[in-house]
Protein backbone atom coordinates (compact mmCIF):
# COMPACT_ATOMS: atom_id res chain seq x y z
CA UNK A 1 0.00 0.00 0.00
CA UNK A 2 1.41 3.32 -0.94
CA UNK A 3 1.77 5.87 1.56
CA UNK A 4 1.37 10.06 1.05
CA UNK A 5 5.29 10.11 1.27
CA UNK A 6 6.08 7.47 -1.23
CA UNK A 7 8.89 8.57 -3.52
CA UNK A 8 10.97 7.23 -6.41
CA UNK A 9 13.99 5.19 -6.36
CA UNK A 10 12.01 2.02 -4.62
CA UNK A 11 13.67 -0.66 -7.15
CA UNK A 12 14.41 -3.31 -3.70
CA UNK A 13 11.06 -3.15 -3.02
CA UNK A 14 9.68 -3.08 -6.48
CA UNK A 15 12.22 -5.89 -7.51
CA UNK A 16 10.99 -8.24 -4.39
CA UNK A 17 7.36 -7.75 -5.39
CA UNK A 18 8.15 -8.83 -9.18
CA UNK A 19 10.79 -11.54 -8.27
CA UNK A 20 13.64 -9.94 -10.00
CA UNK A 21 17.00 -8.24 -8.99
CA UNK A 22 17.35 -4.37 -8.60
CA UNK A 23 19.67 -4.44 -11.39
CA UNK A 24 16.92 -6.60 -13.27
CA UNK A 25 14.69 -3.46 -13.41
CA UNK A 26 14.82 0.33 -15.21
CA UNK A 27 14.32 2.83 -12.87
CA UNK A 28 13.06 6.42 -13.99
CA UNK A 29 11.37 6.77 -11.05
CA UNK A 30 14.84 8.61 -9.28
CA UNK A 31 16.75 11.07 -11.09
CA UNK A 32 20.24 9.97 -10.83
CA UNK A 33 23.17 10.20 -13.26
CA UNK A 34 22.45 7.85 -16.17
CA UNK A 35 26.34 7.82 -16.62
CA UNK A 36 27.15 6.40 -12.88
CA UNK A 37 29.96 6.93 -10.78
CA UNK A 38 32.45 9.14 -11.93
CA UNK A 39 35.70 6.96 -12.04
CA UNK A 40 37.51 8.91 -9.60
CA UNK A 41 34.91 8.23 -6.58
CA UNK A 42 35.09 4.76 -7.33
CA UNK A 43 38.57 4.72 -6.65
CA UNK A 44 38.15 7.19 -4.06
CA UNK A 45 35.61 4.82 -2.52
CA UNK A 46 37.84 1.87 -2.60
CA UNK A 47 41.16 3.65 -1.38
CA UNK A 48 38.76 4.26 1.75
CA UNK A 49 37.54 1.13 3.09
CA UNK A 50 40.96 0.39 5.01
CA UNK A 51 40.09 3.52 7.14
CA UNK A 52 36.28 2.37 8.15
CA UNK A 53 38.46 0.38 11.36
CA UNK A 54 38.16 4.60 12.41
CA UNK A 55 35.49 7.05 13.19
CA UNK A 56 34.17 9.32 10.46
CA UNK A 57 35.97 12.81 10.02
CA UNK A 58 32.90 14.33 12.87
CA UNK A 59 33.62 17.99 11.59
CA UNK A 60 33.83 17.15 7.95
CA UNK A 61 37.12 19.40 7.26
CA UNK A 62 38.24 18.23 4.00
CA UNK A 63 34.78 17.94 1.85
CA UNK A 64 33.95 21.49 3.65
CA UNK A 65 36.99 22.70 2.08
CA UNK A 66 36.76 21.33 -1.26
CA UNK A 67 33.12 22.50 -1.16
CA UNK A 68 34.18 25.70 -0.47
CA UNK A 69 36.57 26.54 -3.11
CA UNK A 70 34.37 24.85 -5.76
CA UNK A 71 31.57 27.66 -4.71
CA UNK A 72 33.46 30.59 -3.75
CA UNK A 73 32.22 30.69 -0.32
CA UNK A 74 33.75 30.61 3.17
CA UNK A 75 34.50 26.79 4.73
CA UNK A 76 32.35 28.07 7.57
CA UNK A 77 29.78 28.57 5.43
CA UNK A 78 28.82 24.79 4.40
CA UNK A 79 27.55 22.04 6.38
CA UNK A 80 27.77 18.50 5.30
CA UNK A 81 24.76 16.47 6.14
CA UNK A 82 23.95 12.26 5.41
CA UNK A 83 21.65 13.60 2.38
CA UNK A 84 20.14 16.94 1.96
CA UNK A 85 16.97 15.26 3.59
CA UNK A 86 18.54 15.37 7.00
CA UNK A 87 18.90 19.11 6.44
CA UNK A 88 15.38 19.34 5.48
CA UNK A 89 14.43 17.89 9.03
CA UNK A 90 16.62 19.87 11.15
CA UNK A 91 15.43 23.14 9.40
CA UNK A 92 12.30 23.93 11.24
CA UNK A 93 13.88 24.40 14.63
CA UNK A 94 16.31 26.61 12.59
CA UNK A 95 13.83 29.43 11.99
CA UNK A 96 11.19 31.12 14.84
CA UNK A 97 7.46 30.99 14.59
CA UNK A 98 4.85 28.01 13.08
CA UNK A 99 3.39 29.08 9.71
CA UNK A 100 5.44 27.90 6.32
CA UNK A 101 4.99 28.20 3.02
CA UNK A 102 5.71 26.04 0.59
CA UNK A 103 5.90 26.61 -3.16
CA UNK A 104 4.09 23.87 -4.55
CA UNK A 105 4.12 21.12 -5.87
CA UNK A 106 7.04 20.41 -4.51
CA UNK A 107 9.22 17.65 -2.43
CA UNK A 108 6.36 15.69 0.24
CA UNK A 109 9.64 16.14 2.85
CA UNK A 110 9.24 19.68 3.39
CA UNK A 111 5.74 18.83 4.97
CA UNK A 112 6.37 15.87 6.90
CA UNK A 113 9.50 17.44 8.42
CA UNK A 114 7.28 20.93 9.17
CA UNK A 115 4.29 18.41 11.04
CA UNK A 116 7.18 16.56 13.28
CA UNK A 117 7.93 19.75 14.17
CA UNK A 118 4.55 21.46 14.62
CA UNK A 119 5.02 23.52 12.12
CA UNK A 120 2.01 24.95 10.01
CA UNK A 121 2.61 24.23 6.17
CA UNK A 122 0.57 25.81 3.69
CA UNK A 123 1.05 25.60 -0.07
CA UNK A 124 1.34 28.49 -2.75
CA UNK A 125 0.29 26.62 -6.24
CA UNK A 126 1.62 26.93 -8.82
CA UNK A 127 0.17 26.39 -12.19
CA UNK A 128 0.99 23.64 -14.51
CA UNK A 129 -1.05 25.65 -17.25
CA UNK A 130 1.33 28.33 -17.18
CA UNK A 131 4.03 25.60 -17.16
CA UNK A 132 4.51 26.36 -13.18
CA UNK A 133 5.46 30.14 -13.56
CA UNK A 134 6.13 31.74 -10.09
CA UNK A 135 5.04 35.11 -10.28
CA UNK A 136 6.60 37.29 -7.69
CA UNK A 137 3.80 39.52 -6.91
CA UNK A 138 1.03 36.86 -6.28
CA UNK A 139 3.75 35.14 -4.04
CA UNK A 140 4.57 38.79 -1.78
CA UNK A 141 0.84 38.32 -1.84
CA UNK A 142 0.48 35.57 0.44
CA UNK A 143 3.51 36.45 2.06
CA UNK A 144 1.81 39.26 3.19
CA UNK A 145 -0.36 36.91 5.49
CA UNK A 146 2.27 36.32 7.72
CA UNK A 147 4.77 33.64 7.22
CA UNK A 148 7.67 32.46 9.56
CA UNK A 149 9.51 30.67 6.22
CA UNK A 150 8.81 30.25 2.55
CA UNK A 151 9.98 26.80 0.96
CA UNK A 152 10.95 27.30 -2.71
CA UNK A 153 12.52 24.59 -4.98
CA UNK A 154 14.52 25.75 -8.02
CA UNK A 155 14.97 23.96 -10.37
CA UNK A 156 11.54 22.58 -9.52
CA UNK A 157 11.18 19.10 -8.20
CA UNK A 158 8.86 17.64 -10.04
CA UNK A 159 8.15 20.39 -12.65
CA UNK A 160 12.22 20.76 -14.13
CA UNK A 161 11.43 24.58 -14.25
CA UNK A 162 14.61 26.92 -13.79
CA UNK A 163 13.67 30.10 -11.85
CA UNK A 164 16.33 32.76 -13.10
CA UNK A 165 18.72 34.17 -10.70
CA UNK A 166 17.41 37.85 -10.63
CA UNK A 167 13.87 36.56 -9.85
CA UNK A 168 15.31 34.14 -6.86
CA UNK A 169 16.85 37.41 -5.74
CA UNK A 170 13.47 39.23 -5.92
CA UNK A 171 11.70 36.43 -4.36
CA UNK A 172 15.15 37.17 -1.35
CA UNK A 173 14.27 40.20 -1.01
CA UNK A 174 10.84 39.70 -0.70
CA UNK A 175 11.30 37.25 2.24
CA UNK A 176 13.93 39.31 3.89
CA UNK A 177 11.63 42.66 4.28
CA UNK A 178 9.25 40.24 5.91
CA UNK A 179 11.61 38.73 8.15
CA UNK A 180 10.59 35.20 6.28
CA UNK A 181 13.28 32.54 6.64
CA UNK A 182 13.98 31.35 3.25
CA UNK A 183 15.00 27.54 1.98
CA UNK A 184 15.92 27.60 -1.19
CA UNK A 185 16.39 23.82 -2.63
CA UNK A 186 18.59 23.83 -5.36
CA UNK A 187 18.98 19.70 -5.08
CA UNK A 188 18.99 19.86 -8.86
CA UNK A 189 21.15 22.71 -9.31
CA UNK A 190 24.24 21.10 -10.07
CA UNK A 191 22.52 21.29 -14.26
CA UNK A 192 22.85 24.41 -13.93
CA UNK A 193 25.02 25.83 -11.25
CA UNK A 194 25.55 29.81 -12.55
CA UNK A 195 21.89 30.22 -11.67
CA UNK A 196 22.66 29.57 -7.61
CA UNK A 197 22.29 32.05 -5.31
CA UNK A 198 24.69 30.56 -3.75
CA UNK A 199 26.61 34.03 -3.13
CA UNK A 200 23.58 36.27 -2.41
CA UNK A 201 22.84 33.74 0.13
CA UNK A 202 26.31 33.12 1.74
CA UNK A 203 26.51 36.90 2.07
CA UNK A 204 22.81 37.78 3.66
CA UNK A 205 21.17 36.23 5.88
CA UNK A 206 17.86 34.44 7.52
CA UNK A 207 18.34 31.93 4.33
CA UNK A 208 20.23 28.77 4.12
CA UNK A 209 20.51 26.83 0.61
CA UNK A 210 20.34 22.60 0.33
CA UNK A 211 22.09 21.04 -1.73
CA UNK A 212 22.47 17.07 -2.90
CA UNK A 213 25.22 15.25 -4.19
CA UNK A 214 23.57 11.59 -4.40
CA UNK A 215 22.16 12.85 -7.83
CA UNK A 216 24.33 14.52 -9.80
CA UNK A 217 27.14 12.03 -8.61
CA UNK A 218 25.26 8.83 -8.76
CA UNK A 219 25.54 8.20 -4.96
CA UNK A 220 22.09 8.01 -3.53
CA UNK A 221 23.23 4.65 -1.58
CA UNK A 222 25.85 6.63 -0.25
CA UNK A 223 23.77 9.60 1.15
CA UNK A 224 25.38 12.90 1.05
CA UNK A 225 24.14 16.32 0.69
CA UNK A 226 24.87 19.91 2.48
CA UNK A 227 23.91 23.60 2.94
CA UNK A 228 25.05 26.47 2.28
CA UNK A 229 24.34 30.02 4.42
CA UNK A 230 25.88 32.72 5.91
CA UNK A 231 28.26 31.90 8.83
CA UNK A 232 26.09 32.21 11.66
CA UNK A 233 23.27 30.40 10.28
CA UNK A 234 25.49 27.41 9.22
CA UNK A 235 26.91 27.50 12.68
CA UNK A 236 23.41 26.69 14.10
CA UNK A 237 22.28 24.46 11.66
CA UNK A 238 25.64 22.11 11.86
CA UNK A 239 25.27 21.84 15.69
CA UNK A 240 21.47 20.21 15.53
CA UNK A 241 21.93 16.05 15.02
CA UNK A 242 24.13 13.60 16.27
CA UNK A 243 28.01 13.39 15.61
CA UNK A 244 29.04 11.12 12.31
CA UNK A 245 26.70 12.14 10.46
CA UNK A 246 27.80 11.39 7.07
CA UNK A 247 30.27 8.14 6.82
CA UNK A 248 33.93 7.57 5.86
CA UNK A 249 32.90 6.08 1.89
CA UNK A 250 30.31 9.85 1.84
CA UNK A 251 33.14 11.90 2.60
CA UNK A 252 35.76 10.79 0.25
CA UNK A 253 33.02 10.15 -2.36
CA UNK A 254 32.27 13.78 -2.37
CA UNK A 255 35.44 15.13 -2.35
CA UNK A 256 36.41 12.91 -5.21
CA UNK A 257 33.19 13.99 -7.04
CA UNK A 258 34.56 17.61 -7.05
CA UNK A 259 37.97 17.32 -8.67
CA UNK A 260 35.96 15.38 -11.27
CA UNK A 261 35.36 18.28 -13.53
CA UNK A 262 35.65 15.89 -16.81
CA UNK A 263 33.29 13.27 -15.74
CA UNK A 264 30.78 16.82 -14.65
CA UNK A 265 30.77 18.07 -18.24
CA UNK A 266 30.27 15.07 -19.55
CA UNK A 267 27.08 14.63 -17.58
CA UNK A 268 25.63 18.02 -18.65
CA UNK A 269 26.04 17.46 -22.38
CA UNK A 270 24.67 14.09 -22.29
CA UNK A 271 21.76 15.37 -20.08
CA UNK A 272 21.28 18.23 -22.19
CA UNK A 273 21.46 15.89 -25.22
CA UNK A 274 19.09 12.87 -24.38
CA UNK A 275 16.53 15.10 -22.35
CA UNK A 276 15.81 16.97 -25.94
CA UNK A 277 15.29 13.74 -27.75
CA UNK A 278 13.27 11.91 -25.07
CA UNK A 279 11.57 15.37 -24.58
CA UNK A 280 11.08 15.45 -28.31
CA UNK A 281 10.19 11.66 -28.86
CA UNK A 282 7.52 12.01 -26.00
CA UNK A 283 5.17 15.53 -27.79
CA UNK A 284 4.92 13.00 -30.59
CA UNK A 285 2.13 11.09 -27.79
CA UNK A 286 -1.12 12.80 -28.98
CA UNK A 287 -1.73 11.74 -25.32
CA UNK A 288 0.96 13.18 -23.48
CA UNK A 289 1.73 16.74 -22.51
CA UNK A 290 5.70 17.36 -21.94
CA UNK A 291 6.39 20.43 -19.63
CA UNK A 292 10.33 22.05 -20.21
CA UNK A 293 12.90 20.68 -18.36
CA UNK A 294 16.09 22.27 -17.11
CA UNK A 295 17.50 19.56 -15.47
CA UNK A 296 17.67 15.56 -15.71
CA UNK A 297 13.54 14.56 -15.58
CA UNK A 298 10.35 15.55 -17.60
CA UNK A 299 7.02 15.92 -15.91
CA UNK A 300 4.21 14.29 -18.15
CA UNK A 301 0.32 14.57 -18.03
CA UNK A 302 -1.79 12.05 -19.46
CA UNK A 303 -4.84 13.57 -21.06
CA UNK A 304 -6.51 10.22 -22.44
CA UNK A 305 -8.57 9.42 -18.72
CA UNK A 306 -5.67 6.98 -17.78
CA UNK A 307 -4.22 7.74 -14.67
CA UNK A 308 -0.58 7.95 -13.64
CA UNK A 309 -0.76 4.90 -11.26
CA UNK A 310 -2.44 2.71 -13.73
CA UNK A 311 0.12 3.67 -16.74
CA UNK A 312 2.44 2.52 -13.99
CA UNK A 313 0.97 -0.69 -13.26
CA UNK A 314 1.22 -1.45 -17.04
CA UNK A 315 5.07 -0.62 -17.69
CA UNK A 316 6.05 -3.19 -13.99
CA UNK A 317 5.42 -6.17 -16.15
CA UNK A 318 8.15 -4.75 -18.58
CA UNK A 319 10.41 -3.91 -15.72
CA UNK A 320 10.02 -0.22 -16.09
CA UNK A 321 9.66 1.86 -12.88
CA UNK A 322 8.44 5.60 -13.26
CA UNK A 323 7.28 8.18 -10.82
CA UNK A 324 3.55 8.57 -10.68
CA UNK A 325 3.09 12.42 -8.91
CA UNK A 326 -0.64 12.16 -7.58
CA UNK A 327 0.90 12.72 -4.09
CA UNK A 328 2.46 16.17 -5.03
CA UNK A 329 0.40 19.03 -4.17
CA UNK A 330 -1.31 21.06 -6.78
CA UNK A 331 -0.80 17.90 -9.37
CA UNK A 332 -3.74 15.35 -9.93
CA UNK A 333 -3.56 11.71 -10.68
CA UNK A 334 -2.55 12.11 -14.27
CA UNK A 335 0.56 13.50 -14.02
CA UNK A 336 4.05 11.66 -13.72
CA UNK A 337 8.05 12.20 -14.06
CA UNK A 338 10.53 10.09 -15.75
CA UNK A 339 14.23 10.59 -15.40
CA UNK A 340 16.61 11.19 -18.57
CA UNK A 341 18.45 7.88 -18.68
CA UNK A 342 21.07 6.42 -21.61
CA UNK A 343 19.58 6.16 -25.25
CA UNK A 344 19.01 2.19 -25.30
CA UNK A 345 16.58 2.59 -21.96
CA UNK A 346 14.98 6.02 -23.50
CA UNK A 347 13.88 4.22 -26.48
CA UNK A 348 12.51 1.05 -24.70
CA UNK A 349 10.62 3.37 -22.68
CA UNK A 350 9.74 4.58 -25.55
CA UNK A 351 8.29 1.74 -27.17
CA UNK A 352 6.41 0.55 -24.27
CA UNK A 353 4.65 3.52 -24.02
CA UNK A 354 3.75 3.42 -27.86
CA UNK A 355 2.27 -0.15 -26.91
CA UNK A 356 0.33 0.88 -24.23
CA UNK A 357 -0.71 4.29 -25.46
CA UNK A 358 -1.88 3.29 -29.17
Amino acid sequence: MSSNFDHGGNVFGMARELGTTATGITDFSASINPLGLSPLVREAVIAALDSLVHYPDAGHQELKQALADFHGVPPGAIVVANGSTELIYRLPALFSGRRALIVSPAFSEYRRALDQHRREAHHFILSAKDDFVLDPRALEAALEKGYDALYLCNPGNPSGRLYPLPLVEQVYHLCHARGTFLVLDEAFMDFCEESSAKQLVAAGDNAVILRSMTKFSAIPGLRLGYAIANEAVAARLGTMGGPWNVNTLALAAGAAALRDTEHSRRTIEFIQEERGYLAKRLSRFPQLTVYPSEVNFLLLEITNGLTAGELKERLLPHRLLIRDCANFAGLTPHFFRIAVRTREENNLLLECLENILN
